[in-house]
């Protein structure tokens, strides 16, 4: 059983994270840390977890646990994540792992100088619909892809809000916009070549509240727009000449809605519903991230991934300065 300390009570950590993991086969939580004692003692009571910390540096250097999961502020991800490879421990970290690509290098070396395992916890990689999305692109079932289109949108104008704050790593790139970038990626085993952008920033809060994004992949296009002040959608297409794919609740899926993948032919006269009830996605990844923790063969995000994926992100934001297409 890999031993997972929670570095801080974060509302993710707590509604979801913390409970897939404490349901997981190979996994369980026990210790939760926080600056505040009070909060990190009722959090591991909340869920019958041993041990309860007042400061990160003291989890870190507990021998209570093998593993850490990192539900801080985007802002502080890369910092302690380091912190946490340099105590020996192995790292699941939420995304995104980094605000710009070349930030991921320091994570790498720490990865490397300590023989651990970090991983950003993109939990969609796990799922069953992603990785039948994944074999039906594979095996011809829409012939060749052109074209995939996608959009993920929420509403959320609150001030305290860590995604309203630029300090924290606000923002509807680096929470939403990762999202197609990573399930394009993850689908074909392709990279984008170049991008075309538009990214509005909010006055108040001086964050990107909406993105509208073209991306070159060679053999595709990828387009798609985010948004953190619309009403709520998502959905992604992949659409081929002999066939479309639609993925109906692409990201939050256990809570969004049905996950479920439609497979419609060229003449949309026939269509295949697949279905993966309860697939708990993020309970699927704190099982592969222990079995590769623990030395088994297991498909898991790397750190390498999770550079190509920020800089995709990161041109995102410069394509967004100007007119015409900008190099990834």
């Amino acid at each position: 059983m890999l031993r997972f300390g929670i570095l801080s009570t974060a509302k993710i950590g707590r509604e979801l994270v913390v409970p897939a993991i404490q349901d997981a086969e190979n996994c369980v939580v026990t210790a939760i840390a926080s600056r505040d004692q009070a909060k990190a003692r009722a959090m591991a009571d909340r869920f019958s977890v041993p041990h309860a910390f007042g400061s990160y540096e003291e989890m870190l250097a507990s021998k209570a646990i093998d593993a850490v999961y990192i539900p801080l502020p985007t802002s502080q991800h890369v910092e302690w994540a380091i912190k946490a490879a340099d105590a020996g421990k192995h790292v699941l970290c939420e995304k995104p792992l980094a605000l710009k690509a070349e930030e991921i290098d320091a994570v790498i070396a720490a990865r490397d100088r300590n023989k651990v395992l970090i991983s950003e916890a993109y939990m969609v990689t796990y799922s069953p619909v992603w990785r039948k999305v994944r074999s039906l692109i594979a095996d011809g079932a829409i012939g060749r892809l052109r074209h995939v289109q996608g959009a993920f949108t929420y509403y959320n104008r609150d001030p305290g809000n860590m995604r309203n704050i630029p300090a924290l790593g606000g923002g509807g790139l680096p929470d939403i916009g990762v999202y197609p970038a990573i399930t394009t990626r993850f689908s074909t085993g392709r990279e984008p070549l170049r991008v075309q952008a538009s990214t509005e920033r909010d006055p108040e809060f001086g964050t990107d509240i909406y993105s509208s994004v073209r991306a070159d992949f060679g053999d595709f296009e990828l387009s798609f727009y985010i948004s953190t002040q619309l009403a709520a959608r998502q959905v992604m297409v992949f659409h081929g000449d002999k066939g479309y794919i639609e993925v109906k609740s692409p990201f939050n899926a256990d809570r969004y809605g049905r996950e479920e993948v439609e497979l419609t032919n060229q003449s949309h006269a026939q269509s295949q519903l697949f279905r993966f009830q309860d697939a708990r996605q993020y309970r699927l990844e704190a099982e592969a991230f222990a079995r590769a923790a623990n030395g088994e063969p297991e498909e898991v995000v790397t750190l390498e991934s999770s550079r190509l994926n920020q800089k995709f992100i990161d041109a995102i934001y410069r394509a967004s300065e100007k007119d015409g297409w900008e190099p990834i």
